[in-house]
């Protein structure tokens, strides 16, 4: 059977996931938090550095990926490359916190900007549960409605995913592009004039550091195309291009997207990001309303839940094919496998059903703050498992120079990264040690169905 016959993603598909999976509501909230305390030009900065970190990864990345071209992502990868039980605590990092609660949050956020459009979600009710009651919000049902919609087109079949994932793309690729010619057309072309912090006070060493988690947090997702490597045409070629790509072409649009935002707006304009749980404003709320009149707010308020949607529909793709890997290698139920040529329609409801549950019971702020601090943990991990294969005796296939490079580049910025941000939050550490405990304890109580099932392939050189 041809390799591209149904079933099969291709290379721009695969540039869309990564994309989609990028682009969330950090592009649009990032700069108005660092620019209280920083100037333009070191926020722009801010975000070169955070492009070099992605494309760092992805070219490190791309070089795993061709290396091991199986799905599963960092699960994958750390089980080969290192040893089984990072893989393993990686997995369930996946499945637990890396898609499930960021679904949860985009849902919430797209239900909430949703009523600026649609005044009925601004209704809510108390729902008896056991002895007290719980609030639930017209806006975290919408949020749940559409979690439910996705799970169902994602797990139908696989060109019905491809389909609604390719669709939800190329919208908010459109609405996006408009933002732009919006910003470029009507806005401020020159280099901003105004200075945030007190005069003479030097280079904000400190806050520079913190906008970087910001800006890493809004790059996640440059890696997507790995975790359904086994689905794409030829997936040692398609998958690096896809990931290096997708983000080149993001580092591009969020490198113009922010020198709109700091030509257009000052610090007191982009302190509206502090208002954004209550008030559902973002950057680009405040540059259209600007540039365009108030009136216009209620259509970025629409770009914004297309914006969540298509991210939410890229992590309810990718996400369960981490479940299913685990199932295949006899780490979790073999219902959660991913059959050949269909979803893993069951791993698919799972995720959903997790993401419903963090939507309704915890409060997700405190969850997001620091997961960025456990995605920069496994990604690093993983850049540095080239180094490992690297050095295996008798490596018949080793990984290339530029990648090595690569992967140095990005293990020591994301070093830099953690160290730094322990010390400023130590509970993000606490994060990271509970999902490395959580992660040990599991891979000691299904070892031994793990090792059951046909053991991973060997990492090359191993």
């Amino acid at each position: 059977m041809n390799a591209r016959s149904a079933g099969k993603l291709t290379l721009w598909p695969g540039v869309g996931l990564v994309a989609a999976n990028m682009i969330g509501a950090g592009v649009f909230l990032s700069t108005g938090f660092m620019a209280q305390s920083l100037s333009p030009g070191p926020i722009l900065l801010a975000w070169a550095i955070g492009a070099l970190l992605a494309l760092a990864g992805a070219r490190a990345y791309a070089e795993v990926a061709r290396l091991v071209p199986r799905s599963g992502g960092e699960y994958r990868y750390l089980s080969e490359l290192i040893h089984p039980s990072l893989g393993f605590v990686a997995g369930w990092a996946s499945l637990l916190v890396g898609f499930s609660a960021p679904i949860a949050a985009d849902a919430l956020a797209a239900g909430e900007f949703a009523r600026t459009v649609f005044p009925v979600l601004d209704r809510g009710w108390l729902v008896p549960v056991g002895h007290g009651h719980v609030p639930v919000s017209a806006a975290q049902l919408a949020g749940a409605a559409l979690i439910v919609l996705l799970t169902a087109f994602h797990a139908v079949g696989l060109r019905t995913s491809a389909r609604v994932q390719n669709g939800l793309v190329l919208v908010k690729a459109l609405l996006l592009a408009g933002f732009v010619a919006v910003g470029l057309l009507y806005g401020q072309r020159s280099w901003p004039t105004w200075h945030a912090g007190a005069a003479g006070a030097g280079f904000p060493l400190a806050a520079f550091a913190s906008g970087l988690f910001y800006i890493a947090f809004a790059f996640s997702g440059w890696n997507a195309a790995v975790y359904a490597a086994e689905e794409f045409d030829a997936p040692e070629r398609t998958v690096p291009r896809a990931m290096m790509v997708g983000c080149l072409l993001v580092a591009a649009l969020y490198l113009v997207v922010n020198f709109i935002f700091v030509a257009n707006l000052t610090p007191a304009d982009a302190a509206v990001v502090f208002r954004y749980d209550t008030d559902r404003v973002t950057l680009g709320h405040a540059v259209v309303a600007r540039l365009l009149g108030p009136g216009s707010g209620a259509v970025m308020s629409l770009v914004t839940v297309l914006v969540f949607a298509s991210a939410m529909s890229a992590m309810t793709f990718i996400g369960p094919r981490v479940t299913a890997a685990m199932a295949k290698d006899g780490y979790l139920p073999a219902a959660l496998r991913c059959p050949d040529g269909k979803p893993p329609a069951a791993a698919i409801v799972l995720q959903g059903a997790l993401a419903l549950a963090i939507l309704f019971t915890h409060p997700l702020r405190a969850i997001l703050e620091n997961l960025g601090a456990i995605l920069i943990f496994f990604a690093a991990l993983t850049a540095a498992g080239l180094f490992k294969v690297a050095l295996a005796p008798g490596a018949l296939d080793r990984p290339r120079a530029g990648a090595l490079v690569a992967a140095g580049v990005h293990v020591a910025v994301a070093l830099a990264m953690l160290v730094f941000g322990f010390v400023l939050s130590p509970g993000s550490l606490r994060w990271v040690a509970a999902a490395a405990v959580a992660g040990a304890a599991g891979w000691l109580l299904s070892r031994p169905r793990g090792q059951a099932a046909a053991p991973p392939a060997p990492a090359p050189g191993a």
